[in-house]
């Protein structure tokens, strides 16, 4: 059974920094891409950032690039998201995903292209 786990959400202020985790079990994170997305309380979820296997490409939303850095660690299982430049337009619940391997070097920003799917964690930025 494949589990994400995500970790690292919390209350931070304008300006700060945070760092997402998302371990993955039952899945040995090789060929798969991972993503990132978030929901907003009222809004859809939407694609915040992903990167594929070889972590060789990497995909952002024009709303989080140059402040977010996606990254994964095949050996331990486990994709981050450094999250820098906070504003309290990037709170929401965030949530991984996972693909089950068919796109590999290319990453999707659609939710269906997703197969496997983290429980989130809330982000808060204060002004």
């Amino acid at each position: 059974q494949v589990q994400l786990v995500e970790s690292g959400g919390r209350l931070v202020q304008a300006g700060g920094s945070l760092r997402l985790s998302c371990a993955a079990s039952g899945l040995t994170l090789r060929h798969n891409v991972m993503g990132w997305f978030r929901q907003a309380p009222g809004k859809e979820r939407e694609f915040v950032a992903g990167v594929s296997w070889s972590a060789g490409s990497t995909r952002y939303a024009d709303s989080v690039n140059g402040r977010f850095t996606i990254s994964r660690d095949n050996a331990k299982s486990t994709a981050y998201l450094q999250m820098d430049s906070l504003n309290p337009e990037d709170t929401a619940v965030y949530y991984c995903a996972a693909d089950n391997g068919r796109y590999r070097g290319y990453v999707p920003s659609v939710q269906v292209a997703y197969d496997y799917w983290g429980q989130g964690t809330q982000v808060s930025v204060s002004s």
